[in-house]
């Protein structure tokens, strides 16, 4: 997937990651009490998502039911990288620094990445 998504279709695809395939109506209904959003809004969104290849569709009877054609483990990782790249050039140290500088590390998180990196040594 090339095209980078936007908040709203995010949240769309949250939807569909979470349980698929599904409806328009069902997305709507999922999302749009959080959001307000209406039918031919969740609509609008998937036809997008649709031009940039991240769900993909097929008919049942009168209807498409949608479901995620990129998985989430991937698009997480693409706009990690892209977020690493673009603010912190391409290195995670600066990233944990940045962090940890403005007291945003609990210490659960330091005890999670040491753990993570206990387990990367080995």
């Amino acid at each position: 997937m090339a095209e980078r998504i936007s908040d709203a279709e995010h949240a769309v695809m949250e939807v569909l990651w979470d349980e698929s395939p599904l409806t328009a109506q069902e997305v709507a209904e999922r999302v749009g009490p959080d959001r307000g959003w209406s039918v031919n809004t969740v609509k609008t969104l998937l036809g997008r998502l649709l031009a940039k290849s991240a769900v993909a569709h097929e008919e049942d009877g009168r209807r498409y039911l949608y479901r995620p054609a990129v998985q989430r483990g991937d698009y997480v990782s693409g706009e990690s990288r892209r977020l690493i790249d673009r603010l912190f050039g391409g290195k995670l140290t600066p990233l944990v620094a940045h962090l940890a500088e403005r007291d945003q590390l609990s210490a659960q998180d330091i005890a999670e990445i040491e753990a993570l990196l206990k387990a990367l040594k080995q």
